[in-house]
């Protein structure tokens, strides 16, 4: 509760309901990425995005002030996905190999449920000014950090393989890019490979890098 408290204050609103706030800007957020595939950022307006997800635009201005705002929140929204996936992954194993796999397939999901999402911020992040580009930035490293708190819970636990630190977050970077990758390349491989085949392929791959033993 404490991290969507955090960002109501960030992004301010009229309504006082954290959970209502929570879902009414995920119905936001949801119509937006749509309009902004469709449309593009610059072209789509607050009333168009209000209309989409069924409010009044005195309705959506309760709950956000601007474009930049609900691009924001779109970045918002997949962190929120993947720290929710990973915990509860980590919640059903504790064992090694098996709890990174876990880890890994509960955040390909959120990509693959996500891909869309994943794209806009990709696409119209330049679309920001400074400040909100530095927060989506900086959202992109707290995913990542989730992957390093994963690795690196798993090691010192005795469950894992050493890997040292900087080994620890060169695999989380892989972790976070190959699940983008879905994303970016899914017009060639979602003909070839089934989300389900991705993901044991590419967990494969992240297993031997991360269990790799040193000459």
């Amino acid at each position: 509760m404490a991290r969507q408290t955090d960002k109501i204050k960030e992004i301010p609103t009229q309504i006082k309901n954290p959970e209502l706030v929570k879902r009414r800007r995920r119905q936001i957020v949801d119509a937006a990425v749509q309009l902004f595939i469709e449309k593009g950022f610059h072209k789509t307006t607050t009333r168009q995005i209000a209309k989409a997800a069924g409010f009044s635009i005195g309705s959506l201005y309760e709950y956000v002030a601007s474009k930049e705002d609900v691009l924001y929140l779109v970045c918002d929204a997949i962190h929120a996905e993947v720290e929710r996936g990973v915990a509860e992954a980590l919640s059903r194993t504790t064992r090694g190999r098996e709890a990174l796999a876990e880890v890994i397939r509960e955040y390909f999901l959120v990509c693959h449920r996500m891909c869309d999402h994943i794209l806009l911020i990709y696409q119209e992040t330049q679309s920001l000014p400074p400040q909100w580009r530095s927060k989506v930035l900086e959202n992109e490293i707290r995913i990542t950090g989730i992957f390093v708190k994963a690795l690196a819970r798993l090691v010192e636990s005795g469950n894992f393989p050493y890997m040292d630190d900087r080994s620890i977050e060169l695999v989380a970077h892989n972790i976070s890019v190959l699940g983008h990758m879905w994303t970016f390349r899914r017009w060639f491989l979602a003909r070839h490979y089934s989300i389900e085949d991705y993901i044991e392929l590419q967990t494969d791959f992240i297993l031997g890098l991360s269990t790799r033993k040193k000459d």
